[in-house]
């Protein structure tokens, strides 16, 4: 590589001022603007992942042609489909239940609630998961906390959360943090053990000092089991809420489909029933791209797609 000439400066002679030196330009640092996120974005958009898009699509229709084709014959061998309500009706619900505010205001508050609990999760169980994975002292003194508290199901956790916590609201709130909590920190500290030692050893012959360490080398290291843990988490967070929700909730998707099989309205339990569905896949397609953004080097790896 061949280095670019200096301009030779003329001589200085007695008696004559010294030029003035040349200011440097200024360093134009970059600004994340929505343009930069959306070509980000735009990038891996490739032919691969198109196909799997279509894929995608192709196999949530033929989950709609089944129970399509169910209801209108009204199959009936081990599965039955003579009470279950068509997509016509469904729709027909919808539509009904879209004139109100009661609908929306349910999706709005599930929503707050589902993100709430899931970003306490992940502000509490991403660092206690790095610490505990990282120093073996930390694990010696959360681990057996965690391993008694992680087999009890979010559901066990509603008597308890509404003698603990003041209203409702909280009481719901922590049920879902319980249910994304334990997957975020497991995978966390799973990601830390699975780091290559010699990327840690090289940060520290370069003089980096431990929190220097945790955000050059251990964080970014561990990024891919945390966020597949955020993807269990937002999995079994909603399964949480919609329990509490049905049991002692007074608002909610949950409580709205379980207020609709109280009344033994059928296209009502089948519209909470997708819309839980949607949610929690929006959700989960919503940690996939915050993770595209944060991990573009995975798309160069061995396995990832370009």
């Amino acid at each position: 590589m061949t280095s670019t000439p200096e301009k030779p400066q003329a001589p200085v002679t007695e008696g004559q001022a010294a030029p003035a030196p040349v200011a440097a330009e200024p360093e134009v640092v970059p600004t994340l603007s929505f343009r930069t996120v959306a070509r980000s974005l735009f990038k891996h958009i490739t032919r691969d992942r198109i196909i799997s898009f279509l894929l995608g699509c192709i196999s949530i229709s033929a989950l709609f042609l089944v129970w399509y084709l169910g209801t209108k014959y009204r199959f009936e061998f081990y599965i039955r489909f003579k009470n279950v309500p068509t997509p016509a009706e469904v729709f027909n619900q919808l539509t009904q239940v879209g004139l109100s505010n009661k609908y929306l205001v349910n999706i709005a508050i599930s929503v707050k609630r589902i993100l709430t609990g899931f970003f306490i999760a992940i502000a509490i169980a991403v660092p206690l998961g790095l610490l505990i994975g990282k120093y073996e002292r930390v694990r010696d003194l959360f681990m057996p906390c965690v391993e008694i508290l992680r087999p009890i199901p979010a559901i066990a956790w509603v008597p308890m959360s509404i003698m603990l916590w003041p209203n409702n609201e909280a009481a719901i709130v922590f049920i879902t943090f319980i249910g994304a909590f334990f997957p975020i920190l497991l995978n966390t500290i799973h990601g830390v053990h699975s780091l290559d030692g010699v990327l840690v050893r090289a940060g520290r012959c370069l003089g980096a000092n431990e929190a220097q360490l945790f955000w050059n080398v251990i964080l970014p290291g561990s990024l891919p089991h945390i966020f597949t843990g955020l993807a269990v988490g937002m999995g079994v967070a909603w399964v949480s809420l919609i329990a509490a929700e049905m049991i002692s909730g007074q608002f909610g998707v949950g409580y709205f489909t379980w207020e609709a099989y109280s009344l033994v309205d059928y296209p009502a339990i089948m519209l909470g029933m997708i819309t839980i569905g949607v949610l929690g896949l929006a959700c989960s397609g919503v940690i996939r791209m915050v993770g595209v953004l944060l991990m573009p080097w995975l798309a160069y790896a061995p396995g990832g797609r370009r």
